[in-house]
């Protein structure tokens, strides 16, 4: 899977993280402070030149220190009671408005996704799990949107909050008591989508197959004793599997579309039943990535095959190039016992990117290999080789004991793995002019999985997490905005957020094109991007204002969330990894920093209006 950027552990993150921006997560305390200190600074002195103009100096400073103290006195005097009240009125006002239809548009689109997605997908699991979640995401945070934005200014159209108001309550309780109102509402409908997406999945991916009998064929030994037999099962949803069954009728049919069956015997039948693997929470220990070159050099990155996206790089079949993983940490808790108990054997999986410099034996595969080693003695296991097949996940259990390339006996603990616990992993090319691309993440050692059902509901509470921030922005905006106004200000925030990435490259005059002005003169005139302007004043003025606009667009990103982070998170459980304990963490206290902020900035923003004072 897609992993640009490394998950750190949370207390890291949280005092001692390198980055830029506290919606990145790195350096987030100290970030946040200065972050919430800047916008304190800028909005005490944006009120006060507002009342200076209007009220003039010393009634301005008045006005300005009561906001402060004032403020700040009924803020702490927020009364859950009545809290808990509004919030109970915002939930059955959300009930009045039939929120319950998303609900009917979410089993409608369950209901006729079976016509659009493919049952012979080569990994159905990752196809469903990343439909329902995408789906569920989307619907509830359009939902979210809807309710939030329009709720208060409905309200003051209709006079509603002017009753309200005349009872003993604070502009601190009705911002709070619509944020809480709806992030109820929106929990329970998204709980229940998440019910009927784990139905669908699960429903989905069920199926069993019947033995081919017409298949099976004898195995024996070389002394004529019988071992079992080995044949097909049958063909059912677009696949079959090979099936070994031993003597006494018990077996496997082996992995095909990513998952297995077991065999049994029942009186004279073989049965064989449901799918399993299908649904996986891998937790991976992962190592850092260097390259050989060709001639067997070291570097940094392989080389590149005409992708622009810099996050994986590739090394060149049948030569010395090689991608080199170095794992630390790796002891005796890292291998795991055989079923049959007969040993024990370290657990490996890697993802290749396959390119292909032309087309070969295209239901093949490319041929590559896989060796152990020892960082400081260079001692290495016997070439493993393996044909790879673009964006499949291959499994290699090496077991402990070992053949050197001497071809002398090791084993991985006493033999491979240093004293510090640093182990190597070697991964080769050998089909020629062919090409394996990888990055850091795409080799690990597999450490006990985890629960599908919990990764599972991990994946929906990254979803509650946007929908939670999304509710806060949206209710913050329309306690100073028009309903459909407020709307489009929480999309703009929404899409800013799900591309902070590109908005921080703009931002910082990175991308292509230049600035927000100096983009739009080159699409007017139709001007390639990479040609420079002729030197003039004209373009002076351009580039200045470029350069003030984008100090301005940098500053914005610091309060910008990160959605595409939130989004990832589902991306683990799609593709079967178990999302991280320390970033559902992270993400927490990221939600909790926006649902606080927003909250003030709004306690203040209604505060201001006169219904409110």
């Amino acid at each position: 899977m897609v992993l640009e950027k490394e998950v750190l552990p949370f207390f890291t993150w949280l005092l001692r993280g390198e980055g830029a921006t506290f919606a990145d997560g790195e350096g987030a305390l100290v970030l946040f402070a200065i972050v919430v200190a800047t916008v304190f600074v800028l909005a005490l002195v944006g009120g006060f030149l507002v009342s200076l103009v209007r009220h003039g100096p010393i009634r301005a400073g008045e006005i300005a220190y009561n906001t402060i103290v004032g403020g700040v006195g009924e803020l702490l005097r927020t009364s859950f009671r009545r809290v808990a009240a509004l919030a109970a009125v915002a939930a059955k006002e959300s009930v009045r408005r039939r929120v319950w239809v998303a609900l009917v548009v979410f089993g409608l689109i369950l209901l006729f996704a079976s016509w659009y997605l493919k049952a012979n997908n080569t990994q159905p699991a990752r196809l469903y799990l990343s439909f329902v979640l995408t789906a569920t995401t989307y619907l509830i945070l359009l939902l979210s949107l809807l309710l939030a934005a329009f709720s208060l200014p409905a309200d003051f159209r209709t006079k509603t909050l002017y009753t309200i108001v005349t009872k003993p309550v604070r502009a601190g309780d009705i911002v709070l008591g619509r944020m809480l109102g709806f992030t109820l509402v929106g929990t329970v409908l998204l709980a229940i989508m998440g019910l009927g997406s784990w139905v669908f999945v699960n429903g989905s991916l069920a199926h069993t197959h019947r033995v081919d009998i017409e298949s099976l064929e004898a195995l024996r030994s070389p002394d004529g004793e019988s071992l079992g037999q080995r044949g097909l099962t049958s063909y059912d949803v677009y696949h079959k599997h090979d099936l070994t069954i031993d003597t006494d009728g018990s077996g496997v049919a082996e992995g095909a579309h990513s998952h297995t069956h077991q065999v049994t015997q029942n009186g004279d039948r073989l049965e064989i039943g449901p799918a399993e693997g299908f649904l996986r929470a891998r937790v991976p220990q992962r190592g850092k990535l260097r390259f050989y070159d060709r001639k067997g050099v070291e570097t940094a990155r392989g080389i590149s095959v005409g992708n622009e996206w810099a996050y994986r790089s590739f090394i060149q079949g049948a030569t010395q190039a090689a991608a080199v993983w170095t794992f630390e940490g790796v002891s005796k808790s890292s291998l795991v016992e055989y079923a049959d108990g007969g040993g024990e054997y370290l657990p490996v999986e890697l993802i290749v990117r396959v390119y292909r410099s032309y087309k070969g034996e295209i239901e093949r595969g490319i041929q590559g290999s896989i060796q152990l080693r020892n960082p400081d003695t260079q001692v290495k296991t016997n070439l493993r080789t393996f044909y790879a097949k673009d964006a499949t996940i291959d499994s290699f259990d090496f077991a402990n004991e070992q053949t050197s390339t001497d071809q002398l006996p090791i084993t991985i603990l006493e033999d491979l793995v240093t004293p510090d616990g640093r182990l190597e992993v070697i991964v080769q090319a050998l089909d020629r002019n062919q090409y394996f691309g990888f990055a850091q993440a795409d080799c690990y050692l597999r450490r006990p999985e985890g629960s599908p059902l919990w990764n599972f509901i991990k994946g929906y509470l990254s979803i509650w997490m946007q929908m939670v921030i999304v509710i806060a922005v949206a209710v913050t905006a329309s306690t100073f905005l028009k309903g459909p106004i407020a709307m489009l200000f929480t999309v703009a925030f929404l899409v800013l957020g799900l591309n902070r990435e590109f908005f921080v490259k703009i931002a910082q005059l990175e991308s292509y094109g230049g600035g927000p002005v100096e983009s739009a003169v080159r699409m007017v005139t139709g001007m390639n991007q990479m040609s420079p302007f002729d030197p003039s004043s004209a373009v002076s003025v351009m580039k200045g204002i470029d350069f003030v606009l984008a100090k301005m667009m940098l500053g914005l990103s610091y309060v910008l969330p990160d959605f595409s982070t939130f989004l990832g998170r589902v991306n683990f459980v799609a593709e079967g990894f178990s999302i991280p304990a320390d970033a559902l963490t992270r993400d927490l206290i990221v939600c909790l920093a926006y649902v606080v902020g927003a909250f003030v900035i709004g306690y203040f923003c209604l505060r201001a209006r006169e219904v409110a004072k």
